[in-house]
């Protein structure tokens, strides 16, 4: 991907997605109350995005066809959709390719563009610990593996640095930088705790971004986190990632600096929220803070966009 200053054929606004996690849609047990599929699409529709990512496994169906009609019911289609993926150890890489095989063909059918892959310990997420530099070299073969079969079935891989994952740390991000060929999704708030200056990334390696996460963070209640001294859940209810802008990721520099260097792809809104208590009255809740992150974008200096993003309506934090 060139570094140069082209300007994106597609407007800034034009290329924001949604995702169901901003709408405290997580598979978690105890995450929080699940609003439904039907309202959650409609407040995308209503807030103007045209493409969601798929979000968390069952939530929306696995059925392709089925998929697909529900959101062209909303006015929606597919972006892509987050798959965790076993790379280090190499008694599950055929559980691996299959799961991945399996993932591809849904996003392929349902008219998907991104593969994003996130490096897990296991398949049920359990607790991180270091690699050897066998295992190491085991998962950037599979990643590059990934990505040839990304290639193949016309989809894109973003390889997602994420919290209690093989890649939350900056150097872990960076050892899978000089040892695939993978792409990348930005993630601006996992790569800010994890260590890694958001800016420094698009500045060293904007040519391995293929996807973005806009994600704000407060960084007093990211960093126990991190530490393991809270649970992520506990630091989502808490409020760790907040409304874009309010936080303690640069923001309005990460998206002025990708923008300018030409970035063609895809700004997704992953503003995780867990909704406590009894689900919010219509028209309030999440869709209002999502709401303040888009006018929060919507006034930046970019490229412009679409009159169909709703960039005014007032937000309420949760």
């Amino acid at each position: 991907m060139s570094t140069g200053a082209a300007v994106p054929a597609t407007p800034f606004l034009d290329r924001l997605a949604a995702a169901p996690i901003s709408w405290g849609i997580c598979e978690v047990p105890g995450w929080g109350a699940q609003l439904p599929p039907e309202r959650v699409l409609d407040e995308m529709h209503e807030l103007g995005f045209t493409t969601t990512e798929l979000g968390a496994a069952g939530y929306l169906p696995e059925d392709p066809q089925a998929l697909r009609s529900l959101l062209g019911e909303h006015h929606l289609s597919l972006c892509g959709a987050f798959i965790p993926v076993v790379v280090h150890d190499a008694s599950e890489a055929d559980a691996t390719r299959t799961a991945v095989r399996e993932a591809a063909d849904l996003l392929s059918a349902a008219g998907a563009t991104y593969f994003i892959s996130a490096p897990v310990m296991d398949w049920d997420w359990g607790p991180k610990r270091d690699l050897s530099d066998a295992e190491w070299a085991h998962a950037y073969a599979m990643l590059d593996e990934i990505e040839d079969f990304c290639v193949e079935r016309g989809l894109i891989q973003a390889v997602h640095p994420h919290l209690g994952t093989l890649l939350e740390r900056d150097h872990e991000v960076q050892r899978v930088l000089d040892n695939t060929r993978a792409g990348f999704t930005l993630d601006t708030g996992h790569l800010l705790i994890g260590g890694y200056d958001p800016m420094q990334f698009v500045e060293n390696h904007f040519d391995r971004i293929t996807h973005v996460h806009l994600k704000d963070v407060v960084m007093d209640l990211a960093i126990p986190v991190l530490n393991g001294e809270t649970p992520i859940m506990d630091g989502v209810q808490q409020g760790m990632f907040c409304n874009l802008g309010a936080g303690d990721v640069p923001i309005a520099e990460v998206v002025q600096a990708v923008d300018a260097r030409g970035f063609g792809g895809l700004y997704v809104i992953e503003q995780d929220a867990a909704i406590l208590g009894d689900l919010p009255a219509p028209g309030t809740g999440p869709k209002n803070d999502i709401a303040t992150s888009v006018a929060y974008l919507a006034g930046l200096s970019l490229s412009g966009g679409s009159a169909d993003m709703k960039p005014t309506m007032e937000g309420n934090s949760q």
